[in-house]
């Protein structure tokens, strides 16, 4: 077995199933009828990602790899299987989860922040550089539901890079917010892309992949089918669905 010490994450044999309902059933149906479905997003999956390595995860939309993610972070938990994580992970997956939206975004960023594993001396400390990454200086005070999902991302994203995590998890909704936060959010990436930080990314965007991550995972159907050098990968993916 491979040292924990070189382990980020271990995934030994996870599967996730939900159970799909096409119609809304009355209590009577529910007690009597059988008319869902059982929709497999996750097929045994095991895997190891190691410390300071650089993943992309690839794969057609309803692949599985969102929700690979999603337990990885403690989001959603697997129907069998299990994961072990080794160090503070970061997720930027559900911009939802962690923040209230009756909070202004300064009570958010306490908030967050100690979910996240941060002291409360900690989030003051960091406050004003959480607070002048996101560029919401004039809406820090106001309520959160008052945020569109582009400040809630900008929120988001600046508390997780400034939470120092060892492990950080993307999802390709961090390309929806303005082309201003973007430039920021790649290069706070290359940073960590260059450091010993490990780091997940899901993208349909093959080319940032190909840059910044030496590996890269190709999900098909809940599965994995494919493990390796990123060039290679994704060239095989390419050649199936884009050419």
């Amino acid at each position: 077995m491979t040292d924990n010490k070189s382990v980020a994450i271990r995934i030994r044999g996870v599967s996730k199933k939900y159970i799909l309902h096409h119609e809304k059933p009355t209590l009577a149906e529910k007690l009597t009828s059988k008319k869902s479905e059982v929709f497999t997003a996750l097929k045994n999956v095991n895997l190891e990602i190691y410390k300071s390595e650089n993943v992309g995860i690839i794969g057609p939309n309803g692949s599985g790899k969102t929700t690979l993610l999603k337990i990885i972070a403690g989001i959603t938990s697997p129907t069998k299987g299990g994961v072990e994580t080794f160090g503070r992970i970061v997720s930027l997956i559900d911009l939802e989860a962690g923040f209230h939206p009756d909070l202004t975004g300064e009570q958010n960023i306490f908030l967050n922040g100690m979910l996240l594993g941060l002291k409360k001396r900690e989030l003051q400390s960091k406050m004003s550089e959480i607070i002048n990454f996101s560029g919401l200086h004039k809406f820090i005070d106001t309520p959160l539901y008052t945020y569109s999902d582009g400040m809630k991302l900008r929120l988001g994203f600046s508390i997780a890079v400034n939470a120092d995590p060892d492990i950080l998890i993307l999802d390709e909704n961090i390309y929806t917010s303005d082309l201003e936060f973007q430039i920021k959010v790649e290069a706070r990436l290359h940073t960590y892309f260059n450091t010993q930080k490990t780091v997940i990314v899901v993208s349909h965007w093959l080319d940032f992949i190909k840059m910044n991550c030496k590996r890269t995972i190709r999900f098909e159907r809940g599965k994995v089918i494919a493990d390796g050098v990123s060039k290679k990968i994704i060239a095989a993916y390419k050649k199936k669905y884009i050419s």
